[in-house]
């Protein structure tokens, strides 16, 4: 199969970017790394037709959304490989005293934790979220709820892991 033009420049050039959303989303550099290739082995598939789109980024961000979905609805199967990558990617994980709320945001269900997600580090607005996700609006905004409460209530019980003095 020939390279298809462009999409090994989209990956030099956004691969790391995908690959931090992948880890906010997930919440586990193991995880985020299974999450990212995934969707890039998936947009490689379907890339001549999402070159003619203007926005690449926004694909693969809403397949990789969708993909993290999904593993609420079915197993996950894992393709292996006997050869290592081509490429690496060094990416900048939270420091130590973003960590505390890092793991907050993990202990969210997958939900709330991937609308916040979508809502403060993708700033998507409600409707756009309901779109990727494949969920109502009001189930956005119930959700956000949900999941800053449950935030509020992990900060304000340890609040110098978060370098507050509450």
């Amino acid at each position: 199969m020939a390279d298809e033009p462009g999409f090994d420049d989209f990956v030099v050039e956004r691969g790391e970017a995908l690959l931090r959303y992948a880890y906010v989303l997930t919440g586990n550099p193991h995880d985020a790394a299974d999450l990212t290739q995934e969707a890039l082995t998936r947009l490689r598939a379907a890339w001549p037709r999402v070159r003619r789109k203007t926005d690449a980024l926004g694909y693969a961000r809403t397949t990789m959304a969708r993909l993290h979905i999904s593993i609420w609805r079915r197993r996950r199967r894992e393709h292996l490989t006997g050869e290592p990558p081509e490429q690496t990617w060094e990416v900048v994980f939270p420091s130590d005293e973003d960590r505390g709320l890092w793991k907050e945001l993990a202990a969210l269900p997958r939900r709330q934790r991937a609308v916040l997600v979508l809502r403060y580090y993708e700033q998507l607005t409600d409707a756009e979220i309901a779109e990727v996700l494949r969920i109502s609006q009001g189930t956005v905004r119930s959700q956000v709820s949900r999941g800053l409460d449950k935030l509020r209530s992990a900060v304000s019980t340890s609040p110098k892991a978060y370098g507050g003095t509450r």
